[in-house]
């Protein structure tokens, strides 16, 4: 995995909050073995992409929502949030400094990783008072190099991503750890991806260990798990509920079954399963491929209208040592 250049960095103290933000060459960290991030897991992390248009400008999608994500996963791990205009700046400016780097390919992107450390060195259990943020970025083929195709899914009834009251909602590394296992069995039992139940009863679906899902019915119904606290709120989840009713599809949101689920599968009843949004068809039917097809014509569409273009504002960031 190839990195660009350059990475914006920026500090925050308890005392004189965040500071010293700039555009500095990608390179390691030194930390101390006490850095409290290693011993408490205090971090949260973002992803996005930014894309070429035809016409040579770079574009982000819905980056604003990506910002407000962080500040509710800030606000969940006592962290400090860091403003929205400045997450915002961050990867405008990173992207400009390495805008060489931003594929011209078909289904190509630059990837983006904004997160944020505790890196204040010290052990006990408090929030720290030293916090490193930090965005690289990568150059991103497409999810599936091979285009397109279904995925199997194994449900996991014992293991669970999170539960109730605690960060599920959160983009933090702990809850990405708590799949790895889950995930490993699934690739025993042949399968590409795991499903999780929820931690209270193992009997309603929430998500997958990196992807929201839904599932669409011969009612022309798109459903997708409600939010309850343990599932996160995904940027790609909230385009797709914005956008079904454009392709005849009514969204709803509220708890499914794992029983219904199954059944419907048996019966027919469930015509699709969907993870973010690439189909998996169950019932054989052509509505899957119909769907994905003017579904990935709209969200370029939406890309257009509903995203931001890098680097339009006065530089926040400190482009110094580029």
């Amino acid at each position: 995995m190839n990195f660009t250049d350059h990475m914006a960095v920026a500090t925050w103290t308890a005392a004189g909050g965040w500071h010293d933000s700039a555009i500095v060459p990608y390179g390691p960290f030194s930390l101390d073995p006490a850095t409290a991030v290693l011993h408490y897991a205090q971090q949260i992390f973002e992803g996005l992409k930014a894309y070429r248009h035809d016409d040579g400008t770079i574009w982000t999608f819905r980056a604003d929502k990506n910002a407000e994500r962080m500040i509710r996963s800030a606000q969940r791990l006592a962290l400090p949030a860091l403003p929205s205009e400045d997450f915002l700046c961050s990867i405008e400016e990173l992207v400009a400094a390495d805008i060489a780097w931003v594929p011209t390919a078909p289904e190509q992107s630059l990837y983006l990783r904004p997160f944020m450390f505790a890196t204040e060195a010290f052990l006990g259990v408090r929030p720290a008072k030293r916090v490193t943020y930090c965005c690289i970025a990568s150059p991103a083929g497409p999810y599936f190099a091979s285009g397109l195709k279904p995925v199997s899914i194994w449900i996991s009834t014992i293991y669970a991503r999170s539960a109730p009251g605690g960060t599920g909602e959160a983009k933090c590394g702990g809850n990405y750890a708590a799949s790895l296992l889950p995930q490993q069995q699934a690739a025993e039992h042949g399968c590409d991806q795991v499903m999780f139940a929820d931690a209270a009863e193992h009997r309603w679906l929430e998500e997958l260990g990196g992807m929201n899902v839904y599932v669409i019915t011969t009612d022309n119904e798109l459903i997708t798990p409600e939010l309850t606290g343990s599932i996160l709120e995904g940027v790609t989840r909230d385009s797709i509920l914005t956008l079904a009713s454009e392709f005849g599809l009514t969204p709803v949101e509220r708890r499914i079954a794992v029983d219904e689920l199954l059944d419907g599968i048996g019966s027919g009843k469930v015509t699709e399963l969907h993870c973010s949004y690439l189909p998996e068809s169950k019932s054989g039917a052509d509505h899957s491929e119909i769907f994905c097809s003017r579904f990935r014509s709209a969200y370029v569409s939406y890309i257009s209208s509903s995203s931001r273009k890098a680097c339009t504002r006065k530089p926040s960031y400190d482009a110094a040592n580029k």
